[in-house]
């Protein structure tokens, strides 16, 4: 019973060192909680407090996270939306926040 207790506590012990941030990803959640939280829910829960802003966790791979997206980011990432503005990120910002929404991502099962 003892062997089987200690495996359970390892299992839950690295599955949640399997989630935990590494510093970047963590700067890159600092970062849009400061700058996006208002619309969108930027963790791996919750709902996004504006109605038409998409939580991150959503966003899949394909969608935004192209090799370029990093580069957008420092260019200055606008939509068609009329409610978001444009935000500008650093090299080292930019690479933080794509980790960090990388790392949150709901991994869809194939249809």
């Amino acid at each position: 019973m003892r062997q089987l207790c200690l495996a359970c506590l390892m299992l839950c012990l690295s599955s949640a060192a399997s989630h935990a941030l590494d510093s970047g990803q963590q700067h890159g959640k600092a970062l849009l909680q400061k700058l996006c939280s208002r619309c969108h829910a930027i963790g791996t829960t919750g709902v996004s407090p504006h109605p038409d802003a998409p939580p991150f966790r959503t966003f899949g791979e394909q969608k935004l996270y192209d090799e370029d997206f990093a580069q957008r980011l420092q260019t200055g990432l606008s939509t068609i939306h009329k409610d978001m503005p444009t935000f500008r990120f650093g090299p080292a910002d930019a690479e933080a926040v794509v980790g960090y929404l990388r790392a949150i991502q709901i991994h869809q099962r194939p249809k």
